[in-house]
C-alpha cells in the first residue's frame, strides 16, 4: 500500500522567518489520521531565513535527524557541540535524558531542511550528537543509510532506534529498490525531482506512506534526490 501525500495539502505555518510544512501532527498542526508513522513522528519541511533560527531551546527521548537540502544549519548544544551541516550532509541528535540546542541559518541564503523525529527504543539514555558528510556520488543509484540503528551499516550516523534514514539519488530512468519487508513502514520523500512507486508519482516535497511491501521498488521520472525512512 502506498499513501500519497501532496506537498500543497499538507499542514503547516508561516511565521516570516520560517515557512514550514508538516507530513504529521505538529505544533498547531494537528491531524488525527497523521499522528506518525510506526516509529516516525515528526517530518518537518521547514525554510529558514538568513540570519534566523531556533534560539536554544530543550529536547528529550527522542532522535533528531537534520537533512540538509539546500544551504546549511548550525547546530550548538549545552553538551558543548557545535557545527555546521551543509546541503546533501545528515546531523542526528540523541536527546536521551535532555539536551538543549539552538539552530541557525548563518548562511546569507535562505536554508531549507528535512528534520525529522523517530522515537528512541530506550528513556533516558545520555544525550549525544554527530554529524557527517555524504556526497551524493556514495548513493548515486541506490539507498545508501545515512543514519541506522543496526550494526553492519557502514559509516551511518548511530540511531538508539530500530529504523533507518537512507539517502539515493537517481538519474531520470534510473531505478532503485530497498528490501523493506512486510512488517516494516517507510516513509518517502523526494528533496527533489519526481519518482514513481508501483504506479504512484511522488513529486519533491510529497510524501509517500507505504506498508506491507516486501521489496520497494522507486524509479525516476526526473534526475532526483530521495529520502527514505524505514521504521517498525
Amino acid at each position: 500500500m502506498i499513501e500519497l501525500r501532496p506537498f500543497a495539502k499538507l499542514g503547516g505555518a508561516d511565521h516570516g522567518w520560517l515557512r514550514a510544512k508538516h507530513h504529521f501532527s505538529f505544533a498547531n498542526y494537528h491531524d488525527p489520521a497523521r499522528m506518525g508513522w510506526g516509529r516516525l513522528l515528526v517530518w518537518n519541511d521547514d525554510s529558514i531565513a538568513p540570519g534566523t533560527g531556533f534560539p536554544a531551546h530543550p529536547h528529550r527521548d527522542m532522535e533528531i535527524i537534520t537533512y540538509v537540502r539546500k544551504g546549511a544549519i548550525t547546530h550548538e548544544d549545552n553538551l558543548g557541540n557545535k557545527g555546521r551541516t551543509e546541503a546533501g550532509d545528515v546531523q542526528i541528535m540523541s536527546a536521551g535524558s535532555g539536551i538543549r540546542h539552538s539552530e541557525y541559518n548563518l548562511e546569507a541564503a535562505e536554508t531549507q531542511i528535512f528534520q525529522i523525529w523517530i522515537a528512541p527504543e530506550q528513556a533516558g539514555e545520555t544525550p549525544r550528537w554527530g554529524a557527517r558528510p555524504f556526497p551524493k556520488g556514495e548513493r548515486a543509484g541506490q539507498f545508501v543509510a545515512l543514519a541506522s540503528g543496526y550494526e553492519g551499516d557502514g559509516e551511518a550516523l548511530p540511531l538508539r532506534a530500530p529504523a533507518r534514514v537512507l539517502g539515493a539519488t537517481l538519474k531520470a530512468g534510473e531505478s532503485a529498490t530497498y528490501e523493506l519487508g512486510r512488517d516494516r513502514l517507510a516513509y518517502l520523500v523526494p528533496a527533489a525531482g519526481k519518482v514513481e512507486i508501483d504506479g504512484v508519482s511522488v513529486a519533491a516535497r510529497d510524501g509517500a506512506a507505504i506498508k506491507n511491501v516486501g521489496t520497494l521498488t522507486v524509479r525516476a521520472l526526473e534526475d532526483s534526490e530521495l529520502v527514505l525512512v524505514d521504521v517498525a
